[in-house]
């Protein structure tokens, strides 16, 4: 099991679980933030910091946004699991579904 970032992220990206997260898993994309399903090791300590409310355990994903458990494991088909996110730097590409979103969360 692991955690998942979903659609309140997008175009968001706070990182306050980046900075919260003991084994560094959670991976910036262009647009939103990924965590790493094998990398992370289910704390939870991301989950309460995330201003956006984007943070689920996988079997509390709600239903509407069930799409991004899967835009979060396959963001690391090419990329694998380079074992931490900060010696990996932002990536300048998202997940296809993400991808093609219309701008989110507009102020």
């Amino acid at each position: 099991m692991t955690y998942v970032i979903a659609q309140p992220c997008v175009d968001v990206k706070d990182r306050a679980c980046v900075d919260e997260c003991p084994v560094d898993c959670i991976y910036e994309g262009a647009r939103t933030l990924y965590i790493h399903p094998e990398e992370c090791v289910d704390c939870g300590a991301c989950e309460p910091v995330c201003p956006t409310e984007a943070i689920f355990y996988e079997d509390d994903l709600p239903e509407q946004w069930s799409d991004y458990y899967r835009a979060n494991v396959d963001f690391f088909k090419d990329l694998g699991s380079p074992g931490g996110a900060q010696r990996t730097g932002a990536q300048d590409f998202d997940d296809e579904m993400i991808a093609a979103l219309p701008p989110q969360n507009a102020q």
